[in-house]
């Protein structure tokens, strides 16, 4: 079976996942995720795509990212995971694949979910029982976001920039939003439309895009399709 194009809009935010083959390791020092971000950002630059979250986990990959063009998510993924594969493969004598085949990826709606997505990607590590708060891990874009940390991969989404007039304000309303836990109806609809390449959003927002691709943007519902016709009266 063919696989599923993937969702791709300019503009539109993508929340990417990129898995270790296997759920092995792909990050072994520091030197790794430091090399990795540096990349990021300079392949980031050269396919128009604008970084706006991330998290560098030990097996696996986050990132929150808006392109100029369709093509330009793809573009960055395979430029920056072949590079950082030969750099993996020559550093630790090693030869063979990291990732696990494609990366998942989903379209976000800035409105409902953006920073929802943002505060799934930076909490991970928390969820992981890896530290009790975000700004504990070094490899995310949380200090940055919230403490204004000076990070060259991170360009702040309009939405983000919404939450004040400077950024004193900005960091203090976002770090206002890590107070509570992200509700668990959100991050299965995160992980859900993730892994499976669907829009991440409302109904409108699945009705818009469907209408912009030609194509079903949403999880289909499971079952038969009920049958059209007359309808008989059924005892209760």
């Amino acid at each position: 079976m063919p696989r599923r194009a993937r969702l791709t809009l300019p503009n539109v935010p993508l929340h990417i996942i990129q898995r270790g083959n296997n759920r092995q390791a792909c990050f072994f020092a520091d030197e790794d995720a430091r090399f990795y971000l540096d990349w990021l950002r300079e392949h980031a630059g050269k396919t128009g795509c604008r970084i706006h979250a991330y998290v560098l986990m030990t097996n696996h990959v986050h990132l929150l990212l808006s392109a100029s063009t369709p093509e330009g998510a793809g573009a960055l993924m395979k430029a920056l995971g072949q590079r950082y594969v030969q750099y993996i493969n020559r550093t630790y004598r090693r030869s063979g694949t990291l990732w696990e085949g494609r990366f998942r990826s989903c379209l976000t709606q800035e409105e409902s979910y953006l920073l929802s997505c943002q505060r799934y990607i930076e909490l991970n590590p928390v969820r992981a029982g890896m530290v009790d708060h975000p700004a504990e891990f070094r490899w995310s874009s949380y200090r940055a976001n919230a403490q204004g940390e000076l990070d060259s991969v991170i360009e702040p989404h309009p939405l983000y920039l919404a939450l004040g007039a400077t950024p004193a304000i900005r960091q203090a309303a976002y770090r206002e939003l890590f107070r509570h836990e992200l509700d668990p109806g959100a991050v299965d609809a995160i992980r859900q439309a993730t892994n499976g390449n669907y829009a991440l959003g409302d109904e409108r927002f699945g009705a818009e895009i469907a209408a912009m691709l030609g194509r079903r943007v949403v999880r289909g519902k499971a079952g038969r399709p009920v049958r059209e016709g007359p309808v008989e009266s059924m005892p209760d």
